[in-house]
């Protein structure tokens, strides 16, 4: 069966009138910034304390935009008769991005995690020679790295954190001031002592002093000061015997 004359005009008509009717998606950026996820490979962070130059990166990554430069030094030994050792020094780390094809092999074969995945994405030069970054422009953008996601409930903590827990612990513990027992005679005192319930102590300070009872009030005896006891006898009657 032949096409109609002017049936895709009037289906290409179709289509525009259906996409007018919609309401627009676009973002307007910079004013309005896109709400990226988690694992955006934007740019790459490095976090210097944990290289160890072992060059893994370098070797592995497929457009050879990576540049590292080190020296070693030499570490006197740590006890005494123990011999020295050597190690590396970083010197120079840069990535090129005009080169970089951001394919994540460098992150993934580093063994100390020294590189890091940023979500940043504005990094834009309008000379090409600004997108070799050297590692202090590196390491500002491991402030942009996101906190990694949390692990689940039933899994094991990390050995790492598990080691740093119980260092901190230690150290900790040797920190603390000794805890001074009391003397054992201070103990033994303390044990002798009775314990009095709250009771008796209450009813002893609310009952009068025998020295603060008057003149006419009388004593426990039942008899006032000057009266004289029945055992004794006045200085008449000893003279009338």
């Amino acid at each position: 069966m032949a096409p109609i004359p002017g049936s895709g005009l009037a289906k290409g008509l179709a289509v525009t009138l259906r996409t007018m009717t919609k309401k627009s998606v676009t973002a307007q950026y910079p004013d309005a910034q896109p709400d990226l996820p988690p694992r955006t490979r934007g740019v790459i962070g490095l976090f210097e304390e944990n290289c160890t130059v072992c060059m893994l990166c370098a070797r592995e990554c497929p457009d050879w935009c990576i540049y590292i430069d080190s020296h070693k030094e030499t570490v006197p030994a740590a006890t005494p008769g123990g011999r020295e050792r050597s190690r590396n020094v970083l010197d120079r780390f840069a990535i090129d991005f005009s080169l970089c094809m951001y394919c994540g092999i460098c992150i993934e074969v580093c063994p100390f995690d020294a590189l890091f995945w940023s979500p940043e994405f504005e990094y834009a030069e309008t000379d090409i020679r600004e997108l070799t970054h050297e590692r202090d422009k590196l390491r500002e953008w491991m402030w942009t790295v996101p906190a990694p996601p949390a692990l689940d409930p039933g899994a094991e903590e990390p050995k790492e954190l598990a080691t740093a827990r119980k260092t901190a612990d230690k150290l900790a513990a040797q920190q603390a001031p000794p805890v001074t027992e009391p003397h054992a005679d201070e103990q033994a005192r303390a044990a002798e002592q009775p314990t009095r319930p709250q009771g008796d102590s209450k009813q002893q300070t609310d009952q009068p002093k025998p020295d603060e009872s008057g003149p006419d009030q009388p004593r426990r005896g039942g008899s006032r000061p000057d009266e004289p006891r029945p055992d004794q006898s006045t200085p008449g009657e000893e003279g009338r015997e």
